[in-house]
């Protein structure tokens, strides 16, 4: 059996899974400043009359880290950085303890100006006497050689906690992506730290500690928890890959389709290029910083069921506020939900304070309660339907990068939407109307993102280059950094970019054959030198793609409960 947990920004979802059947599945509110407690609550009600010890696996998808960010509850970093030729390391600037440290590499890893060791201990010093005790690592042309983060990691030695290197982040050059990275890596790690250890605890009390935990990555995958420990950044933004991740494990998809994850605070809209989520370029974008976290492209906006109505100038306006739940349940302010309500379009919790609260905006509004629920509702599907069109429009202008390769002269034309979330039900009728496009909701639509939570598999990905004039060959987000044969070609890259994949995740216990590594880069280029061709450069990308184990049966939708 497999469990999978979606902890989101208002509701924490979880599901129980044998093979392909739907066992159990459970909502609760979430405890944002106890996510335990509402992760053991769906763990009592999924689990109730059933036996703990079949769970095999239990994949975890988390608001911890992002949170983290957007709320400023993150780690101080003593950000150490090694320029060179280029752009200055200046213009990456990121967080309060930024320091350059003289020297640099050029574009082949060949030192050309050594580090000054008198710039490193000042950084070191400057940080340790403000308290801070997480570093991060980040050198131009440091996946070429990684020898001046290694070296600042030693001088470090056990008086940081922590230290992210850039060069094991991503074995792409972008200099500051790979700062951004390795900074919000070590920004996180604590509070994940903390986390994943008090998440090992819990499970005991439900006789689930030997079950292998994973963490749901942004890209639609997942990493064994103890890859996460080293690597938390990872887990940004992995509640929307959990509902795209959903969509495919319950819903046939084929063709162009698009997805809304409607919740509580936020809509999330993803687009598929023939059943096929698409991914972010390079990485996504963390407090406007781009970074080397790959993800699927994923687009929020501050529309949800709880969003807040309120007026603007005398014009009805809703969201992006949130400040609590609908009147319907509990709140004190009228929400998109109580609007619904009021038209008779839901029956969501007390409809009775849906009106009072309606009907008392709307007289100081001086309308009617009705015309002020069209009207709320009105403005909620238009904003919807211009973030599609948006997006639509956006990956249309620029080639599309999806899980399975790079589509350059495809044009994306969605003839579905997949709604799920909590209000899907309600938002399905306007939205066919808005944008003349069929409108699927699925029955379990309020938890497929803990769906695919469950049934995602373990991704994985390196990048391995050789220079064969060096006769060099470097897989830096292993640590590998060895010497290759002058005749070393592009097949024997490929060979051995398949076999260290494999092995890489078999060191975590997660078996798959080299069949199910995907090759989506091979290139090999001449080098020339003094006019004659003195070797190679290789250049592999490998990828075990995200997937799902399996597509769950159809299940009632009676099987929800709420705790």
């Amino acid at each position: 059996m497999r469990i999978g947990i979606d902890v989101g920004g208002t509701q924490t979802d979880g599901v129980l899974i044998d093979g392909d059947q739907l066992l159990a599945a459970a909502k609760t509110p979430t405890n944002h400043d106890n996510l335990l407690e509402s992760i053991s609550q769906v763990l009592h009600t999924i689990l109730a009359g059933k036996d703990p010890r079949r769970v095999r696996t239990l994949n975890l998808s988390t608001t911890l880290t992002t949170n983290a960010i957007v709320t400023g509850k993150t780690e101080p970093v003593g950000m150490l950085v090694v320029g060179g030729p280029g752009i200055s390391a200046e213009y990456y600037r990121i967080g309060d303890h930024y320091h350059q440290i003289y020297g640099s590499l050029d574009h082949l890893g060949t030192e050309t100006s050594a580090l000054n060791e008198d710039d490193l201990d000042e950084a070191i010093s400057s940080c340790l006497d403000q308290g801070v005790k997480c570093f991060a690592a980040a050198c131009k042309f440091s996946p070429r050689n990684p020898d001046y983060e290694n070296h600042i990691r030693e001088k470090l030695g056990d008086q940081a906690d922590f230290v992210t290197l850039g060069h094991a982040i991503s074995g792409q050059l972008n200099f500051g992506r790979r700062i951004h990275t390795a900074y919000y890596n070590s920004a996180v790690w604590r509070i994940f730290q903390r986390f994943a250890g008090a998440l090992t605890t819990s499970l005991k009390g439900f006789s689930l500690e030997d079950v292998e935990i994973n963490i749901l990555k942004a890209d639609g995958g997942t990493m064994p928890l103890v890859r996460a420990l080293e690597t938390p950044v990872q887990s940004i933004f992995s509640g929307p890959a959990a509902s795209v991740m959903g969509i495919l494990a319950t819903t046939p998809v084929n063709e162009d389709v698009l997805m809304l994850d409607i919740g509580g605070t936020t809509t999330d809209i993803a687009l598929f290029a023939g059943g096929t989520p698409l991914l972010e370029r390079e990485g996504i974008s963390i407090e406007e910083r781009p970074t080397l976290v790959r993800a699927i492209h994923v687009e929020s906006i501050g529309i949800g069921g709880d969003s807040l109505i309120h007026s603007d100038n005398g014009e009805v306006a809703v969201g992006p506020q949130r400040l609590g739940p609908c009147m319907a349940a509990g709140g004190d302010r009228p929400t998109i939900m109580d609007a619904f309500n009021v038209l008779g379009l839901a029956a969501f919790g007390a409809t009775d304070r849906s009106q009072t609260g309606m009907t008392a905006m709307s007289n100081a509004l001086s309308c009617s309660t009705e015309q002020l629920a069209e009207t709320v509702i009105s403005t909620a599907v238009e904003t919807l339907a211009t973030a599609i069109e948006q997006l639509i429009f956006k990956v249309n202008s620029k080639p599309v990068y999806t899980i399975h390769e790079i589509l350059t002269s495809r044009e994306i034309k969605p003839t579905r939407l997949i709604v799920i979330g909590g209000p899907a039900a309600v938002f399905q009728a306007p939205l066919a109307e808005r944008l003349g496009l069929e409108v699927t909701v699925p029955s379990l639509h309020s938890v497929v993102n803990a769906i695919g939570a469950a049934l995602t598999r373990t991704t994985s990905h390196l990048s391995l280059t050789a220079n064969t004039a060096r006769r060099k060959l470097s897989v830096p987000m292993l640590g590998i950094f060895q010497s290759v044969p002058r005749g070393f070609s592009l097949d024997e890259a490929v060979a051995e970019a398949r076999k260290l994949l494999v092995g890489d995740l078999a060191a975590s216990g997660i078996r798959i054959n080299d069949q199910e590594v995907q090759i989506t880069q091979a290139d090999s280029f001449n080098m020339v030198d003094g006019g004659y061709t003195s070797g190679k450069n290789i250049r592999v990308v490998a990828q075990v793609r995200p997937a799902v184990v399996t597509h769950l049966a159809d299940a009632p939708a009676t099987l929800l409960q709420v705790c």
